[in-house]
């Protein structure tokens, strides 16, 4: 007997019992009622979504006879395995804490005002806000927001306030991710008032159902880890068959334009590379200037160069002679339709876009119209070109070369020559430095006096070490983002992975089909591939180091690290098992290189940049990295699947072997399978606990809460294949494997771009 949330699922044979039934027709009802509730939310809102469905009563019930339906079958089946019971007892308490949470917690709003104090907070109802009274009282101290040094990018938000409790006096302090709790009464960090003198506090009185909730949550990961060690569980037996020990292996499926520049001026390579190692803030971080020209020449040209030259040669070719590069042909046009509607070719100037015959700027009356709610694919495309102009035009005037720093009175500032610079803030001396810099560089450049380029480059970067103060990288982290920024590791990657993934694809193929059938391991295109893997794993690890020390933080806080996480452990589990299962390589180079694939041709964005202080919680480095772990082996059994469907269509439905050749790959899918399993279990329930730290809700029912929880609850369906007779044939575990791999895709790709909600970052 194996598990699932809630309930054990029960045989479709015709004699089921009514409890059987009654289950099987509870659990499916709440997994379509959740995922029609995502769909509804976006068109209808959230408020509504959660009065109408998440927040009723019969929603309520149906989870109530649901887990009473699961409790009733286990009694009436005498299981009495006990991590069948705790993991399923564990779901019990988790809805237990829930009910409690429901019917005794309140949550709300307290504002307050710098000196001022109040025992008051404001809670949110269907029927309009309710005003209730806290045991004791909270005077504001001060409130602050604390920056990054040299930049605007908030690292933190801080309240500081006096808790008065008769002739008691407590001082406390509130921020992102630091609760401050009195009396089973939890602040936490919401808001503030623009004028800074005052600051908005979540507060949440919950005093049964965190507790229960958080036992649960503990249970549950006893429940999961048992699972997996438990000598009479399914995981231990898998291990001890023979498919495992022998190794038994089978196979696996899947798995511009040239233009020539005009010659434009700019400088040379060498000075362009001394000017490409100042910093700049950019993005609300102090980098190096190469990292701004990498980009910029990115969204420009669609790709890191432009006729021969280097990302700092286009750069300063624009901030030297930005009419001369205004011609230049480098604006890609992507999109079909605006270039078949203006009649334009595929690469274009910025000076395109202006005519003064055609009224100036020609996609302006289009831009407005998409401002206006005008959403086809032709005005997104006008949008995406008029964003590249501007970068252009804000380049032009100087607003992206904010590259001189200036302290005042213990404060980094970074200023661009153009910016306004009173006497009160720098001194004229270092004002006048900053606004003719640039000129002097033109003048000597026209000149041909690379030299004295040269040289000034070097003065401004001694200027900039000099007065950056603390706001300036380490040279550790300097250095790395040079490298980082050298190497193309995601391009490079999927293009290898993806290549190797399909030679050692059809060599498998070849070999697993012939009528004697050929060892796979040990063969020379599995050591090939071996080496390869490792080679490949290791300039990831690199690419992800390289991008942690640049920040500071584990690199998981965007769509595009999350793509190299997930590809991360997806490769260190093929090299982990490839010695026992050689096939795995093949596995791991394929989805690898498709989650690769995905970060490098996809709209993630690849720029690192400050996260927000909510995500600087080292409980969300494990949610996410423990869920990212769960999709990337539940992944593998994806691949597993689509191997026997291929399988099955390549040697026919009676060819001999095929059916041992299924059960291998079912051993191997269930070897990702049950692990993957336990990992978005204890994912999920360390996403709760640092949503309760972080907003002060342990579940919200956000888009992608639900999703994950629906993702969960789908794939907990196959590990009861003693329950459901229909799981026990290995052809029907695979299809089931290929179908709920639908889910995770909902969950990451589906909520992201298209259902939205807090989580459409991750």
């Amino acid at each position: 007997m194996t598990l699932t949330p809630l309930t054990t699922l029960t045989s479709l044979t015709p004699n089921k019992s009514m409890l059987s039934r009654s289950i099987i027709v509870l659990y499916v009802s709440i997994i379509t009622i959740m995922s029609a509730a995502t769909i509804t939310e976006k068109y209808r809102g959230s408020d509504f979504v959660a009065d109408a469905v998440y927040g009723s009563w019969w929603f309520a019930v149906m989870w109530a006879l649901l887990a009473a339906a699961g409790v009733a079958y286990i009694v009436k089946r005498r299981i009495r395995r006990a991590s069948v019971l705790l993991l399923h007892g564990s779901f019990v308490v988790i809805l237990l804490g829930a009910l409690l949470t429901h019917v005794s917690a309140s949550q709300g709003t307290m504002r307050l005002r710098l000196g001022e104090t109040t025992d008051t907070y404001e809670v949110n109802s269907k029927d309009g806000n309710t005003s209730l009274r806290l045991p004791f009282k909270l005077r504001l101290k001060s409130f602050d927001i604390r920056y990054h040094d040299g930049t605007r990018a908030a690292a933190d938000y801080v309240t500081r306030i006096t808790v008065t409790d008769g002739d008691k006096t407590i001082d406390g302090e509130v921020s992102m991710n630091n609760v401050f709790s009195y009396e089973s009464v939890r602040f936490y960090q919401m808001s503030y008032y623009p004028d800074m003198r005052g600051s908005v506090l979540a507060v949440n009185r919950d005093p049964w159902g965190i507790p229960v909730t958080y036992c649960g949550y503990a249970l549950l990961f006893i429940a999961v880890v048992w699972m997996l060690i438990d000598p009479k569980g399914p995981y231990r037996r898998l291990l001890r068959s023979d498919i495992v020990r022998k190794g038994m292996m089978t196979v696996a499926l899947l798995a511009g334009t040239t233009f020539v520049a005009h010659g434009a001026t700019t400088l040379p390579k060498e000075t362009a590379d001394r000017f490409g190692r100042l910093y700049v803030l950019y993005n609300n971080r102090v980098c190096p200037l190469q990292t701004l020209a990498i980009d910029f020449t990115k969204k420009l040209c669609g790709s890191s160069s432009y006729g021969g030259y280097t990302p700092e040669q286009v750069l300063m070719g624009f901030v030297m002679w930005p009419d001369e590069w205004s011609r230049e042909p480098l604006l890609r046009l992507k999109g079909g339709a605006l270039r078949d509607r203006l009649q334009l070719p595929e690469r274009c100037s910025v000076n395109t876009f202006f005519n003064d015959i055609m009224g100036g700027y020609i996609i302006g009356p289009y831009l407005n119209e998409y401002y206006n709610g005008n959403n086809d694919e032709f005005h997104r495309q006008v949008a995406d070109v008029d964003a590249r102009i501007q970068l252009v035009m804000d380049l032009r005037r100087g607003k992206l070369l904010k590259v001189f720093p200036y302290t005042c009175g213990g404060k980094t500032t970074w200023y661009a020559p153009t910016d306004n610079m009173p006497d009160s803030l720098v001194d004229p001396a270092h004002r006048q430095y900053m606004q003719n810099v640039f000129s002097l560089i033109y003048q000597e450049a026209l000149a041909g006096n690379m030299d004295s380029v040269d040289n000034i480059a070097g003065k401004m970067l001694r200027y900039q070490q000099k007065n950056g103060g603390s706001s300036l990288p380490s040279d550790v982290q300097t250095r790395a983002e040079r490298l980082y920024n050298a190497v193309p590791f995601a391009t490079i990657l999927f293009m290898l992975n993806l290549f190797i993934g399909f030679v050692t694809l059809f060599a498998v193929l070849w070999l697993m089909t012939r009528p004697t059938r050929r060892r796979l391991r040990g063969s020379m295109v599995m050591k090939i591939a071996a080496a390869v893997m490792v080679f490949s794993f290791a300039a990831l690890t690199l690419c992800v180091a390289l991008r942690w020390m640049i920040r500071g933080t584990v690199p998981m806080a965007n769509g595009y690290e999350t793509m190299l996480l997930m590809a991360w452990i997806i490769m260190a589990a093929s090299l982990l098992l490839c010695r026992r299962f050689a096939i795995v390589l093949t596995f791991g180079f394929i989805m690898s290189g498709f989650f690769l694939l995905v970060s490098h041709i996809s709209q993630m964005d690849p720029q690192i940049t400050h996260i927000m202080p909510v995500l600087a919680s080292p409980l969300l480095s494990i949610h996410v990295s423990v869920i990212m772990a769960a999709f990337a082996l539940l992944s593998l059994t994806f691949v597993c699947g689509l191997m026997a469907l291929l399988l099955r269509c390549v040697m026919g439905s009676r060819a001999p072997g095929l059916g041992d050749r299924l059960y291998a790959l079912r051993a191997l899918s269930q070897l990702f399978y049950y692990p993957a399993l336990a990992a978005l279990a204890v994912g999920i329930f360390v996403g709760a606990v640092w949503a309760n730290v972080s907003w002060g809700t342990y579940w919200s029912w956000d888009a992608k809460e639900v999703w994950a929880l629906i993702t969960f609850m789908v794939y907990a369906v196959a590990a009861h294949r003693v329950s459901l007779p229909f799981m026990r044939g290995p052809m029907a575990w695979h299809v089931f494997m290929v179908a709920a791999f639908a889910t995770i895709l909902m969950t990451y790709f589906g909520v992201n771009y298209f259902l939205g909600g807090m989580h459409s970052y991750a």
